[in-house]
């Protein structure tokens, strides 16, 4: 039964047929192209004309919507909450800094090497 749903960046569709959910990605109403990227990542383009004659219908996220965008940790979600200070984010390069303990301070002359 051809689909009356119309393809919105963003959405998950279902095939009722086959029971494969996607999501689309792209949709060019000049060319008449629609960019879909299925759950396991692989990314298919379909003509609008093909759209309308499959059976589709919308869908639900999937719960582990990160199959599909490949991202490889729990922490990636964007869901955690984590650690981080905001000392953290003022001088990033900190830890590679030398230490200044227990050296003079810097000076504006060079020091002039001697044999």
């Amino acid at each position: 039964m051809p689909t009356e749903v119309d393809p919105i960046v963003g959405k998950w569709y279902q095939h009722l047929d086959k029971g494969q959910r996607f999501t689309v990605v792209a949709f060019d109403e000049d060319e008449g192209l629609i960019e879909t990227q299925h759950f396991d990542g692989d990314l298919e383009e379909i003509s609008l004309e093909s759209w309308y004659q499959q059976d589709l219908d919308l869908a639900e996220a999937p719960e582990n919507w990160s199959g599909a965008l490949d991202i490889g940790t729990k922490d990636d979600y964007g869901t955690e909450v984590t650690d981080t200070e905001i000392s953290d984010w003022s001088d990033p390069l900190q830890e590679l800094k030398p230490p200044t303990e227990g050296r003079a301070a810097d000076s504006d002359s060079e020091e002039e090497y001697t044999e």
